[in-house]
């Protein structure tokens, strides 16, 4: 029978609940055992693809077409795995589920209430993912406990461990070992006190996770296993690691896995870490800097754009670079041009985003790097900006835009798609998840994916015009692939530049860490590259005495 794991956080948010979860589904599957991931949001949205960035961070797009929470980016990240759309599952998709069930008559005219009905549907969500196929399901529960969100998930896993069976489920709650700067020492009061609101909803924690900043006193550890009612050996201490890659090392370490698999009856089949050690060697042996600049309209904000960061750290880590990311806005482009700060740049990544606001600057930065050689990889929007770019300035289209940001533009170079005319509802209504692409037989990113049909994840709702594209034909600018209809164009290339690509995808929502996304990996050695010509090598003695 499928074990089922429950990952709950207490004391404050963003303990790191998504990647304690992330770095055990890996040691799991390390193990060889078959792990499958599902993150239950409290929110009332029912999805986030309608929520700003600036509160939310970035929609990860699943496969097939979920927009998400973006720790299922971790998840699929660290397990390796694709997770579908009901790997998310939100306070507002609940309540939509059981309102569209007493609409059509299923609960028999009874009183809907929060217990059994809503508790019933967040343990259905659960089960669904428990096929024949899966050894171990994780479900990392969002929010803090004590939060009145959350109640009716802690009543729903609460009950499933009832339903299932006790020896099938584990709870799993992360809390915090703060440091006190005039007592000299870290406190677990916190920790009790999380404790017991988890044990007032009926749960008792099997293992507690504590994140400090640095390592725990193991008298601590008994102090907590003590007065937590928990064995010392499943009290895990999480202590700051130096990269997120280090994390599933360290709870290893811990043998967070290990009273895992005891608690579960499951294999104790010791994890075969070895790539993923080899995978942290890397990380920490990329020494040499790139340069890569970020123009987006969200940047005061990372975790908006956060696969693309992580895509370019993976990349990096493959050609042994030390990737330094710059933030820029793409209202500050004028100012930066002036200044000298993108022409400093070993490359620019042009990530999507919607709206007005912002375009204009990225369109300058895409001219610039398309002018002076700077490797330029462009998402989503980025496509669409690039192709304006190339319009105005290249093929002489005076005015040339997407209808989307000047609906007025004598050249909509950049249309809505003809599906997506009369849509008036905002979320969940785009071009989502994975597509077919053809390219073209001979062009760069034929050659960097090494095949001519590839499938990446898409969010939009506006394309390349097709009826402009006779105009680009004949001239540097590429329309390298397409749609297995020829309709779409789902990538652009310039002819003699290191490295100036765009797609309508999103390149970075399959990226991995040991296995990075084509267009990001060779992207960054075009960076890498540029780097070395702008920072050359000097020769030692003896190299040059052994060149000779």
């Amino acid at each position: 029978m499928t074990k089922h794991i429950f990952v709950t956080g207490g004391v404050a948010s963003s303990l790191g609940k998504g990647l304690t979860a992330s770095s055990l589904g890996r040691l799991l599957k390390a193990r060889g055992l078959r792990v499958t991931m599902q993150k239950l949001d409290p929110y009332i949205n029912v999805d986030p693809g309608t929520m700003n960035p600036f509160e939310h961070g970035e929609v990860y797009v699943t496969e097939d077409g979920g927009e998400t929470d973006l720790d299922l980016g971790h998840y699929e990240r660290f397990i390796d795995e694709n997770l579908t759309k009901g790997s998310n599952a939100t306070t507002g998709s609940i309540y939509t589920a059981v309102l569209a069930a007493e609409r059509r008559g299923d609960y028999l005219g009874k009183t809907v209430q929060v217990i059994p009905h809503v508790t019933d549907e967040i343990k259905r969500r659960v089960s669904a993912l428990a096929h024949d196929d899966v050894d171990v399901v994780i479900t990392e529960v969002g929010g803090t406990v004590g939060d009145i969100e959350i109640l009716p998930f802690l009543e729903a896993i609460r009950q499933f461990r009832l339903d299932v069976g006790r020896e099938n489920v584990c709870y799993i709650h992360l809390t915090l070992v703060p440091f006190i700067g005039p007592a000299h020492e870290q406190k677990t009061k916190p920790t009790q006190h999380s404790v017991t609101e988890l044990r007032s909803r009926g749960i008792q924690p099997h293992i507690i996770v504590c994140r400090s900043e640095s390592p725990i006193d193991p008298a601590l550890k008994k102090k907590i296993s003590s007065l937590c009612d928990v064995p010392v050996e499943a009290v895990v201490n999480a202590s700051d690691a130096e990269s997120l890659y280090d994390i599933p090392l360290v709870l290893h370490d811990e043998g967070l896995d290990r009273e895992v698999c005891r608690l579960l009856g499951l294999t104790d089949t010791p994890p075969d870490l070895t790539n993923w050690r080899d995978l942290v060697h890397r990380v920490k042996a990329a020494t040499f800097p790139v340069r890569v600049g970020i123009i987006g309209k969200y940047v005061a904000l990372p975790d908006a754009y956060l696969s693309v960061v992580e895509s370019l750290n993976h990349a990096g880590a493959y050609h042994g670079a030390d990737v330094k990311i710059e933030w820029m806005s793409a209202e500050d482009v004028p100012g930066l041009l002036e200044s000298g700060a993108i022409r400093d740049l070993d490359g620019i990544v042009i990530p999507g985003g919607f709206g007005e606001r912002g375009v204009e600057g990225k369109i300058e930065a895409a001219q610039y790097s398309r002018e002076h050689q700077i490797p330029t990889l462009g998402l989503c929007l980025g496509l669409q900006v690039m192709t304006v770019e190339y319009a105005r300035h290249a093929l002489g289209l005076e005015g040339a835009n997407s209808a989307e940001v000047d609906p007025d533009t004598p050249h909509p170079v950049i249309a809505i798609m003809a599906d997506q005319v009369d849509v008036e509802d905002k979320g969940g209504t785009m071009r989502l998840g994975a597509y077919t692409a053809h390219l073209q037989e001979g062009s760069q990113v034929a050659r960097i994916y090494g095949s001519t049909v590839v499938s990446e994840r898409h969010r939009h709702r506006y394309e390349f015009n097709p009826d402009y594209r006779a105009k680009f034909e004949g001239t540097d600018f590429v329309c390298s692939g397409e749609s297995p209809d020829g309709r779409l164009v789902e990538f652009i290339e310039l002819r003699n530049h290191p490295f100036w690509i765009g797609t309508q995808a999103h390149p970075e929502l399959k990226s991995r860490p040991t296995n990075p996304a084509p267009l990001f990996r060779e992207f960054v050695a075009a960076a890498r590259a540029r780097a070395e010509g702008r920072n050359p090598h000097i020769i030692e003695l003896d190299e040059a005495n052994a060149v000779v």
